[in-house]
């Protein structure tokens, strides 16, 4: 059937948007000239589409009622059986809510996207059940991803998972929580600013942001190509290991991936620190937004691990106060770029696209209104600049990060990990019903100071459960060169807190 032709005012709306002018003769005479372009669009229309074969049965599932879902971390139960045998097998797992599950509702935290259902498995899913691994459902993230807090999903706060009213940390806030609390073993997360890392940080698991590439992103909504990375939650650092070890390498389908270089990341754990240099980042600590017990639990961790043979020395890396600046105009403009007025998709890259999740989240322009705060204020301040600044610092920032590479890679030269609190501060109260817009989106953007950085960089960056206090973890962030994961692994086993 061919596909619906332009009218006339259509096409006038067009004209009028690309600046241009034409009389009604000229503009017919264009659109009788591109007839035959219309045609290759009947074509395509036509044929059908290129999608990865769903391999293992499941149903749609079902949402959990609030006494068996209190902490507000799952959004869809449903279990689904892998292969008889495999790295996996007996192990429970649980799917961020941004991340592609055939035949289960997804909505990525938005109402806008609420009654989708993904036709494809991501690349991660399909890797979970092909090693043995039973998924055990969705979990809620944030708002299309865009909060470090939990506070923004469309069905309400996710709480943490050792303190009711806090923050369990965002945006792969349920991930996090079923996790902590032992309702699944692992989780699969996404991490655009900390996403990974900070509710890691805040339930007390481990959360590992893999070098750049080395997990495919293909069937999870992006945000920004660039900074758009997926990794595995999980209450040990063995289970972390294993897990990466499933979810890594290429798989033809994301052009994030560039001949990703895959290890045995198990081999790291328990191999001993005895030489190891871990280089503590001056930078990383005493921000204004610094807790004093955070600071000190993080030192002393460092301690902990010098008393096991590493070579622990303060190091300063001074671009590190600027990374945060770095990454704004990179996140902002290009959400609005590729996730908003791309649809979810955007251009201009070969790979998989989930075109049934363009149509269904293109409607959120019908819905504008209901997004969250902390999208709409993205999406304002991208916004302007894209239109009056042409995308120029967004395109600078790209061109800067460069040099913050580097800067890590001098620091990473000098030794084999950096070491620096997660997050500057321990879980937050969640913000109430009626807070003002500056304390909302406070509580959405404060905890990305040094987690962020490493989004643009591409350097593996763990978070590690290193102390309590005020009945709240703390976490440490575990910084190596790019796929040097096993080392990590190895300081990360080490020393547990768990």
């Amino acid at each position: 059937m061919p596909v619906k032709r332009p009218s006339l005012g259509q096409m006038e709306d067009i004209v009028s948007d690309l600046g241009m002018s034409m009389d009604m003769n000229r503009l017919q005479e264009f659109m009788a000239a591109c007839e035959g372009n219309f045609r290759a669009y009947d074509l395509i229309d036509a044929m059908p589409d290129e999608k990865p074969i769903v391999k293992y049965p499941r149903t749609s599932g079902y949402r959990p009622c609030v006494d068996e879902n209190p902490h507000n971390a799952w959004y869809v139960k449903s279990e689904i059986k892998g292969a008889p045998t495999g790295a996996l097998a007996g192990k429970t797992i649980a799917i961020k809510d941004n991340i592609c599950v055939a035949g289960v509702p997804m909505m990525n935290g938005s109402v806008t996207l609420e009654g989708y259902t993904p036709d494809i498995d991501a690349t991660v899913v399909t890797r979970v059940l092909d090693a043995g691994g039973t998924i055990l459902g969705k979990t809620h993230c944030e708002h299309f991803c865009v909060s470090g807090g939990s506070h923004t999903n469309s069905s309400g706060p996710v709480h943490n998972p050792h303190k009711m009213e806090h923050t369990s940390g965002g945006s792969s806030a349920g991930n996090g929580v079923v996790v902590a609390l032992g309702e699944a073993d692992m989780a699969v997360g996404g991490d655009q600013g900390g996403s990974v890392r900070i509710p890691a940080s805040y339930c007390g698991i481990y959360g590992m942001l893999p070098t750049y590439g080395l997990v495919p992103y293909t069937g999870a909504m992006p945000i920004e190509a660039t900074v758009d990375y997926l990794g595995p939650m999980t209450k040990t650092v063995e289970d972390n290991a294993l897990l990466l070890e499933v979810l890594a390498g290429e798989d033809g389908l994301d052009p994030r991936q560039n001949a990703p270089k895959v290890a045995k990341y198990t081999d790291g754990l328990g191999a001993g620190i005895k030489g190891l240099k871990i280089g503590v980042v001056k930078e990383g600590f005493g921000h204004p937004s610094s807790e004093v017990d955070v600071d000190a639990a993080v030192r002393a961790y460092g301690e902990k691990l010098r008393e096991l043979g590493a070579d622990v020395q303060e190091i300063s890396v001074p671009m590190h106060l600027l990374a945060p600046a770095i990454w704004t105009p990179i996140i902002l403009e290009g959400l609005q770029w590729q996730m908003m007025r791309g649809n979810g998709m955007g251009m201009n890259w070969k790979g998989l696209y989930t075109t049934s999740l363009l149509d269904a989240h293109a409607a959120w322009r019908e819905r504008a209104n209901d997004l969250s705060d902390s999208v709409k204020a993205s999406m304002l301040t991208a916004e302007f600049f894209i239109k009056h600044h042409r995308g120029r610092y967004y395109s600078k920032a790209q061109n800067i990060r460069r040099r913050l590479n580097a800067a890590y890679d001098v620091a990473l030269s000098t030794c084999d990990l950096l070491l620096m609190p997660t997050t500057p501060m321990q879980a937050p109260r969640l913000p109430e019903v009626d807070v003002s817009l500056a304390t909302y989106l406070q509580r959405a953007f404060e905890h990305v100071t040094n987690t962020a950085p490493f989004n643009v960089t591409g350097h593996p960056s763990m978070s590690v459960p290193c102390g309590e206090a005020n009945g709240l973890p703390v976490g440490a962030m575990l910084t190596a060169k790019h796929y040097d994961e096993v080392t990590i692994y190895r300081a990360a086993s080490a020393y547990s807190c768990v």
